[in-house]
């Protein structure tokens, strides 16, 4: 492939990412385009810092922002899942918690975890591509995270199916930037969705500490609080990496660039290009709690900051997996300091997996290309609904 080549597949993948963003997010992702310079005040939202040294001074600033208070994570989720969860938790009760969980999000843990529980589907994937079969790639994201976080906490893989991830995606679908909290009726909603959950849940807590519900009896957690900590890594668990995947992938395969990722170096700078342009977490919320300084803007208690995760990733430059713009965010698009976020090697572990078996196709000389994509409307997070998948010679 030529530069000039090149440069028009990174374009062109670049472009129908944006259409993607855009068809998710008609309103939200236009309004934060549109919010000039890196911090600016922007009436009945709250400061949205789009610059990422920023983005990671007020992450790291935990005496100064914090996840609970007006407008940050805790009015949204502690309704629906209780108090006592990572989400919605900020000092040393958080770093605690943090502390006794991490060994469960070891990758030492999980990269096992993820092998054995996901290996035979990623396999699959591989061999129908080879057999010149089409894949919906977005179908099968979904039913590999949704299978890894029922492990992780001890559901039965029943138990997380599709349309659990459907009234998942809802529940985190009525979150908008314009309204902090949930309405009565959205909280009873999406606590109706995680009772269902209930009776599995129970099952995990009375058992050993191999899973999170097991661990968190062992802290001491009671059952209601150890459900609404199975909930919060469901709920942003799934959807997380059921949406990163596809999206990570239709850009490889959009520029031409997959086939860049046949050694390990090549994925894993692959891998972090993706998740830089393409951002996890795309917006992170905090809550002032005390005055200080953001850029050239003051900051008061009580002030709502809104941090465009993406937008701060994204400055560093355009898509190309054979940069190193990645390296010098930290990965920005995983949080920082004390919320960097836990489930990042089992997120890593699945991508990973995912584009091994992509790549094993393009090594056997066929090229594999997007022939069908349909964006997933209504959810919180842009992604796929439908990616098709094929093998070319």
């Amino acid at each position: 492939m030529s530069g000039t080549d090149r440069r028009r597949g990174l374009a062109l993948a670049m472009r129908r990412d944006e259409r993607l963003m855009r068809a998710v997010h008609p309103i939200g992702y236009p309004l934060l385009q549109a919010v000039p310079g890196p911090v600016r005040r922007v009436p009945g939202l709250g400061v949205v810092v789009k610059d990422a040294a920023l983005a990671r001074q007020v992450l790291l600033d935990g005496e100064g922002f914090s996840k609970q208070g007006p407008g940050a994570s805790s009015d949204l989720w502690t309704p629906v899942l209780g108090a006592r969860v990572l989400v919605n938790m900020h000092g040393e009760d958080h770093r605690a918690l943090r502390r006794r969980l991490a060994p469960i999000f070891s990758p030492s843990f999980v990269e096992p975890l993820v092998q054995q529980s996901l290996g035979p589907g990623a396999a699959a994937v591989e061999r129908r591509l080879l057999a010149g079969e089409r894949v919906d790639l977005a179908a099968h994201a979904r039913r590999s995270a949704s299978a890894a976080i029922a492990l992780l906490v001890g559901l039965e893989r029943e138990a997380v199916d599709d349309r659990l991830f459907r009234q998942i995606a809802g529940i985190t679908g009525m979150v908008r930037l314009t309204r902090p909290t949930l309405s009565p009726a959205q909280v009873r909603s999406a606590r109706a969705v995680l009772d269902s959950l209930g009776e599995h849940a129970a099952a995990a807590y009375r058992g050993d500490e191999s899973t999170l519900p097991g661990r968190l009896r062992g802290l001491g957690l009671s059952e209601d609080e150890a459900l609404g900590a199975v909930g919060a890594f469901i709920l942003t668990g799934t959807e997380t990496i059921a949406a990163a995947i596809p999206r990570i992938v239709a850009l490889l395969a959009d520029s031409g660039t997959l086939r860049e990722a046949r050694d390990e170096a090549g994925a894993e700078r692959a891998i972090a290009e993706g998740l830089r342009w393409t951002t996890p977490t795309p917006v992170m919320l905090r809550s002032t709690i005390a005055e200080r300084t953001v850029g050239a803007l003051r900051v008061a208690p009580g002030d709502r900051v809104i941090i465009a995760t993406y937008a701060a990733d994204r400055a560093a430059g355009g898509f190309d997996p054979a940069s190193d713009r990645a390296a010098s965010l930290k990965q920005l698009w995983f949080g920082a300091g004390a919320h960097f976020c836990i489930g990042a090697p089992l997120a890593m572990a699945e991508i990973r997996l995912a584009l091994a078996a992509l790549r094993r196709v393009e090594a056997s000389g066929r090229q594999v290309r997007v022939t069908a994509r349909t964006p997933a409307r209504g959810q919180l997070l842009p992604g796929y609904a439908r990616l098709i998948l094929e093998a070319r010679p």
